[in-house]
């Protein structure tokens, strides 16, 4: 069965502090009904952005790290589920219940199959 990735997108300043307990309970909700109809396969939150490191190779070959995500962007991945959904559309009505319980933008993308030898 394919899996999708179900990403939460938060503005750069998002503050997961803010998020109230009708807010929690809906996701856990969310989460539930997921694993009930057997599509959940893993979830997990993100902490904000700003926390992340970026690692880029240089043209002479040194990794370089630094602070922050690797794209400047208004908007990062807040969290995510990764899914196993027979289809687009069946991933696609999780994302919808993700928008609402997340009150957040919902980004859903199917994983690349990887050939096996």
């Amino acid at each position: 069965m394919p899996q999708f990735l179900v990403a939460i997108h938060h503005p750069d300043n998002y503050d997961a502090s803010l998020e109230d307990d009708a807010m929690v309970r809906d996701i856990q909700a969310l989460n539930d009904e997921m694993a009930a109809a057997g599509a959940w396969f893993f979830a997990g939150g993100l902490q904000s952005a700003p926390l992340a490191k970026s690692l880029r190779k240089q043209s002479g070959g040194e990794l370089v790290i630094t602070d922050g995500p690797y794209i400047e962007s208004k908007e990062h991945i807040g969290g995510f589920w990764i899914l196993d959904a027979a289809d687009m559309d069946e991933a696609l009505a999780w994302g919808r219940k993700a928008v609402v319980a997340c009150r957040a933008s919902v980004e859903v993308r199917e994983f690349l199959v990887m050939p096996t030898e």
